[in-house]
């Protein structure tokens, strides 16, 4: 035992540190989420290979190990949305000074009155904010706005008689950029039933990209977050204006 504690060099230490917080880190990014079905998969196809070498399964040991072969390929082609949003969520976290901080602070304050009156009258909505990942495919489909925020604007964009109140509003860079906009829906078998359809855009999007996404539930007239694929629901005023104002560095 003293011999092992004895050739431990302290690189060894920091290589396995470094190790561990990286696979902590992936652990949580994929939690809860489509990839982490799709990695239990791919665990059972390699438990499968390994028997099949062990008890001399000819056929089904090469099928696999053509298969193994380009796994490399595959994991970038299903993944890649996954990994994109890894990547971005390397720089994420930048912070906001001076004039730039305090309008970005103002945008969310509209956003969080807006939520909350919208809840009030039970009346649906869908609120993206555009982070590091560009969010234009989805804005290509929408209703160009080009417009200040402000929460008479996305009352008026949310009301049932408005011709774009289905979709979602995507904010850039502090300002509304479209209206009607479509999200993809999210697959996770996890996800409960009962969310509804707005509910699971927030979450398809969110899934894809490292946007934030405010979501009111016309039937229960209630608020929710999303990030990362994950939902935080039923927020108040207070909990939602400081859970954004962390999450934008304001």
């Amino acid at each position: 035992m003293s011999g092992i504690a004895f050739r431990l060099r302290w690189q060894d230490v920091v290589d396995i540190a470094i190790i561990a917080f990286i696979t902590y880190q992936v652990i949580n990014l994929i939690r809860g989420t489509r990839t982490a079905q799709m990695l239990i998969g791919f665990l059972i196809v390699l438990a499968t290979y390994l028997a099949s070498q062990y008890f001399e399964l000819h056929t089904l040991n090469w099928v696999l190990s053509n298969f193994l072969a380009s796994v490399i390929l595959l994991i970038v082609v299903v993944f890649q949305n996954d990994i994109r949003r890894a990547l971005t969520q390397v720089g994420a976290g930048r912070s906001f000074a001076g004039a730039e901080r305090i309008a970005q602070g103002q945008v969310l304050e509209e956003v969080v009155r807006s939520a909350v009156l919208l809840a009030s009258k039970r009346i649906g909505a869908l609120l993206v904010f555009e982070r590091d990942v560009n969010l234009n495919e989805y804005i290509e489909v929408g209703t160009r706005i080009e417009a200040r925020v402000s929460r008479e604007l996305l009352q008026a964009i949310f009301l049932p008689t408005s011709p774009v109140h289905d979709g979602a509003v995507i904010i850039q860079q502090g300002r509304i950029t479209a209206a009607g906009c479509f999200l993809p829906l999210t697959v996770n078998p996890n996800v409960s039933k009962t969310l509804g359809t707005r509910h699971r855009a927030a979450i398809g999007l969110t899934e894809e990209t490292d946007g934030v996404v405010v979501v009111v539930s016309e039937e229960e007239g209630k608020i929710s977050l999303v990030r990362e694929g994950r939902i935080i629901r039923d927020l108040d005023a207070g909990t939602l204006r400081s859970t954004l104002q962390q999450l934008f560095a304001i």
